[in-house]
């Protein structure tokens, strides 16, 4: 598709801020106004399409794509994108461990544990680690404790989480990364410990290098749309 649009403008609208193409109003790929919360957010996505060039770049619309999940998807029924997050705090990969005999596992207390005790401290949540990858379910108390943390975000947060959890394969990784002066490059590390030993042992493959960036740069970006949602 070849740009079809000169000015973009930031405007206010239903006590948020809407983007404008040459004075037109944009609208989500589900039809609706696409109203975002904070000028700062409105005014990033703003950068993304007046970025575009000659022919436009749909990957290059990040935080559109996040902010239109949150109105279109979010905004319709919370229930069923927090308990899709909730499946990533049932197997959360902070838990599952190498045995303790195993050098890795020495690695992975250091790397994750402090993440672990950070979620705790800070939501009153505590994941149980184990050795193995058979699954152990966590306690119902702990996984209600979470249900409440995720209900009390709003849309906007929770459609970033939708996209930072997978990619860390780690809620516990993504509450983290939402958090005011969050390293995300720091917590994407963390949540793949176990990849980077095993790079650091047999060597990085190309391809398997150029996907860690590629999910990296996605990660640091729907981080930086939670703190701009709320800035």
């Amino acid at each position: 598709m070849k740009r079809f649009w000169k000015a973009v403008t930031v405007e206010e609208a239903g006590g948020g801020f809407q983007l404008a193409l040459d004075g037109r109003l944009i609208r989500t790929q589900g039809g609706q106004a696409q109203i975002v919360p904070t000028r700062t957010l409105a005014e990033a996505m703003a950068e993304e399409w007046s970025s575009q060039g000659e022919e436009v770049a749909p990957e290059r619309f990040v935080f559109r794509d996040i902010a239109d999940f949150a109105i279109d998807h979010v905004g319709a029924d919370r229930a069923t994108t927090i308990e899709t997050l909730l499946r990533y705090g049932e197997t959360d990969t902070l838990c599952y461990r190498a045995d303790p005999d195993e050098p890795l596992y020495k690695r992975q207390r250091q790397v994750w544990d402090p993440l672990l005790d950070a979620l705790e401290a800070r939501h009153e949540v505590r994941l149980e680690p184990v050795s193995g990858v058979v699954h152990r379910p966590q306690r119902s108390e702990t996984m209600g404790r979470l249900r409440e943390v995720l209900g009390a975000q709003d849309d906007f947060t929770l459609a970033a989480l939708n996209t930072l959890t997978p990619l860390a394969a780690s809620l516990a990784v993504a509450l983290a990364a939402i958090e005011p002066g969050a390293d995300a490059r720091e917590l994407f590390s963390a949540a793949n410990c176990e990849q980077d030993w095993q790079a650091e042992l047999w060597g990085w493959d190309l391809e398997a290098e150029r996907a860690r960036e590629h999910r990296l740069t996605a990660f640091e970006a729907a981080a930086r749309f939670a703190h701009l949602a709320r800035t």
